[in-house]
């Protein structure tokens, strides 16, 4: 049997099914497959094992259902037997063949969208990276529903549509810089069309209220650490500059020395694997903010340049887009935040805040962030959410009505 005479919730099931397996810990193809990511990527074999707990756990079968039933109104419209008589009632038929190319830092990211083409009854087709980690999971899912085998595969290949013709597909989920984005967009004819996810960056956001005392600045402090360290700031979701308002019980500097205490701990736990030359970089920076140096700016660092947080850099520069680099900025009120990023061109997926409020999403809404969250979560979003701003399974479908 075919995957598009597949009951969608069959589908679901072995989604899951093979998420949970690549879940434990101790599931051979994921034991192998930390060793090949952490090869590629660089990032420590505690990273990648956080990033594949953060992946395969958000795919429970009641999140995917529920992601689905809240984006198409049911699962029920993705099955044509269900509909079977029923005058005028609307369907959700695939859009046809679907080529994904993945990222090549985020771990993972291409699976995601993978599965809900896959539940939305598409062919997929994944650029795999040379770590082979959306093949292996294809692999399980497999075991568990043969009848995806015919419509599921992940291969690498040299460049973005080298060795693939990608106008054979209807249409391309494409992650990378504006330039690679470009480049698939203008080798694409019509009607093949491009779901684009260009790079961003996140920021947070500290109102007076949340440094009201040090118990809860170094709690946010602990949560921003995390948001900092994790996948060395590679990805749209890590924390890349952060604005503190003045008039707080807690400073700037202070919060700055908290948070410089916190990325020394949550360091421990998720250990960096720069390499010499990222250092070297680090150091330069911190070097170069040292000679421009004026009054009220800070440089905080240890003797490794392991790290960087820079207090107040020159706002005529956009923040440092380093491993492991923060930069932040002191600010009289939410305007001036929302300046800085305007005038710099920065596109935000998310902001972190202490507690979101309505005047927060406001702001986070006025510069077209996807998801406002709190501090520590900016590398969970939750698997319904819209990343980059685009829906997780409506665009892998078409809607027809059975007028006859």
């Amino acid at each position: 049997m075919m995957v598009k005479a597949t009951p969608v919730r069959s589908i679901i099931d072995a989604v899951a099914g093979a998420a949970s397996a690549w879940s434990d810990s101790r599931y051979a193809p994921r034991r192998r497959a930390v060793d090949a990511v952490s090869t590629r990527t660089g990032y420590s074999p505690p990273v990648v094992e956080y990033a594949f707990d953060r992946l395969f756990r958000s795919l429970s079968g009641d999140a995917i259902a529920a992601v689905i039933a809240g984006e198409l109104g049911s699962l029920e419209v993705l099955d044509d037997f269900v509909d079977a008589g029923v005058r005028g009632a609307a369907r959700a038929l695939p859009v046809g063949r679907v080529c994904i190319i993945s990222s090549r830092t985020t771990i993972g990211v291409a699976i995601v969208p993978a599965i809900f083409a896959l539940c939305a009854k598409c062919d997929v087709l994944v650029k795999d990276r040379e770590d082979h980690l959306v093949a292996a999971f294809f692999a399980t899912l497999t075991e568990l529903l043969a009848q995806v085998g015919d419509a599921v595969a992940a291969r690498p290949w040299p460049g973005e549509s080298d060795a693939v013709d990608l106008d054979a597909f209807d249409s391309i989920v494409a992650f990378g810089s504006d330039r690679t984005l470009a480049a698939i967009s203008g080798a694409l004819r019509s009607p093949t069309r491009l779901i684009a996810y260009p790079s961003k960056l996140s920021a947070g956001y500290l109102t007076p209220h949340s440094l009201a005392t040090q118990s809860l600045a170094e709690s946010i402090a602990r949560g921003a650490a995390r948001d900092m360290l994790l996948y060395d700031g590679d990805g749209c979701l890590s924390l890349r500059a952060l604005f503190i308002e003045r008039g707080a019980n807690v400073s700037p500097s202070g919060f700055c020395e908290m948070l410089r205490d916190a990325i020394e701990l949550a360091a421990a736990e998720f250990p960096a694997m720069t390499s010499a030359r990222s250092s070297a970089r680090l150091a330069m920076a911190r070097d170069t903010a040292s000679f421009q140096m004026t009054h009220g700016q800070q440089i905080f660092t240890d003797s490794r340049s392991s790290y960087l947080l820079l207090l107040d850099p020159r706002l005529d520069e956009p923040p440092l887009l380093l491993p492991r680099a923060l930069s932040v900025y002191s600010v009289a009120d939410p305007r001036a935040a929302v300046a800085y990023l305007k005038r710099h061109g920065i596109a935000l997926e998310a902001l972190a805040v202490a507690q979101p409020d309505a005047h927060l999403r406001t702001i986070a809404a006025s510069l077209s962030a996807s998801r406002i969250t709190t501090f520590g979560s900016l590398q969970s979003p939750p698997l319904g959410a819209f990343h980059g701003g685009r829906p997780r399974i409506a665009e892998f479908v078409r809607w027809v009505s059975d007028e006859t």
